[in-house]
């Protein structure tokens, strides 16, 4: 059973008590007393319905109809077996009129609510916002390892109109690694990139949010590197919110880390003949 279809039985409850001392005027016992058997007829009634199962998947216009009935019997049962003998109330029928209107439109609206489809709302627009970062490139060189980080851009996902921030902001780039070595191989380990501020402190992460590091994982060989090969691979790690008030931030870092290991490049010779078949 809904809310809905509760007040439903209440309001159809009060409203038979409203309309019973004008439509049976004699033998009643006053407003408040056919109001408290309206209730009682239409509550008892519609539950008894419900409890017993009989048209267990019953709708709110039927039940409306079955708690109205309720209401009915038991006002009429009143009328018939215990009236009274004072006259009916000649005052108040106006107003009576008027309040058995209002509850009779409010049970029109409770019991047509469900049927009526909620209007569509639009649905809001997401776009990405994107901050400059100047400037767009910066060279990288660790040791034996040099690179450059090029395209350099801050997105975030941000609600048209409102503002409100659907997606955290990202830094993405480019970056591009060599080994500059001519006997060395690299097997790089990771990397990790830094916010600074202008004190020439790290800016922190929110909480719950990935610390920016990269994994080489995409390179042709792995994460390998041989004297003079290089290698290209995207950078998408989270970016302090912090990081985009104006002159907050002053440099970015990229540490990187790895081994290296001597290059063998060796030749073999071996002898071979040909005879003619």
């Amino acid at each position: 059973m809904s809310f809905t279809m509760f007040v439903t039985w209440v309001l159809l409850g009060v409203l038979g008590g409203v309309l019973a001392g004008l439509v049976a005027k004699h033998g009643g016992h006053g407003l408040k007393t056919d109001i408290i058997l309206g209730l009682v007829g239409s509550i008892g009634l519609s539950w008894i319905f419900r409890a017993v199962g009989i048209f267990p998947s019953a709708g709110i216009v039927a039940m409306a109809f079955v708690a109205s009935i309720g209401a009915a019997v038991a006002i009429a049962a009143q009328r018939k077996l215990r009236p009274t003998e004072q006259p009916g109330e000649s005052a108040g029928t106006v107003w009576r009129w008027g309040l058995g209107a209002a509850l009779g439109a409010a049970v029109v609206w409770m019991t047509l609510l469900p049927s009526v489809q909620p209007v569509a709302t639009a649905a809001s627009v997401v776009e990405d916002k994107t901050y400059v970062v100047t400037p767009a490139a910066m060279k990288v060189k660790a040791g034996i390892v040099t690179g450059e980080l090029t395209n350099l851009k801050v997105t975030e996902r941000v609600e048209q109109g409102t503002g409100r921030v659907v997606s955290p902001a990202k830094l993405t780039a480019s970056l591009l690694l060599k080994n500059s070595s001519t006997s060395q191989t690299v097997r790089l380990v990771t990397g990790k990139i830094q916010y600074i501020d202008t004190a020439g402190q790290p800016i922190k992460l929110e909480d719950m949010r990935t610390e920016p590091l990269l994994k080489f994982t995409s390179y042709g060989g792995g994460d390998r590197l041989d004297p003079g090969q290089d290698a290209t691979q995207s950078v998408d790690v989270d970016f302090p919110a912090e990081a985009l008030k104006a002159k907050k931030l002053k440099e970015i870092r990229l540490e990187l880390a790895y081994i290296p290991s001597p290059y063998h490049e060796e030749t073999v010779n071996f002898v071979v003949s040909i005879e003619r078949q």
